[in-house]
């Protein structure tokens, strides 16, 4: 029993450990299925979440990547996508788990397209609501090289 308990912990490390380094790899288990949005009234792809994933809501985790000039009313967060913008979701052929919305504790100066930085928060998946992105990081901070 003893074993079993010490072996769960190191897994469990080990995931926050790889979460803190490449919350990329995390959200890319995610899997899509079509399904139909009543108030839209069409077919989406929405995601299913892992249980993996799901463990992480609201531990911080890091992401790193390219700042996105999407001009989101009111600023309140940005978009980071994992690649630069001619790749990215909205351009190129990556898919959703690669861009994330990050709502920062305190507003940092202004970013340029494609700008790299890094930034950890706190994480918050988004299974339903189509006016935002599937994964968020909440209570973000800037962090500096």
């Amino acid at each position: 029993m003893k074993n079993t308990l010490i072996a769960f912990g190191l897994l469990l490390s080990s995931i926050s450990l790889h979460a803190q380094s490449d919350g990329w790899a995390f959200f890319a288990k995610t899997k899509f299925e079509t399904k139909f949005n009543e108030k839209a009234a069409e077919y989406f792809m929405m995601p299913v979440f892992p249980a993996e994933l799901k463990a992480l809501i609201g531990k911080e985790v890091s992401l790193e990547g390219y700042y996105m000039p999407i001009d989101v009313e009111g600023n309140a967060y940005i978009i980071l996508s994992k690649f630069p913008y001619s790749q990215c979701f909205f351009c190129g052929g990556a898919g959703p788990e690669t861009i994330a919305e990050v709502y920062f504790k305190v507003k940092p100066s202004k970013f340029e397209a494609d700008q790299f930085i890094r930034v950890k928060g706190k994480v918050k998946l988004n299974e339903t609501d189509l006016e935002h992105g599937n994964f968020i990081l909440t209570d973000a901070t800037l962090i500096e090289k």
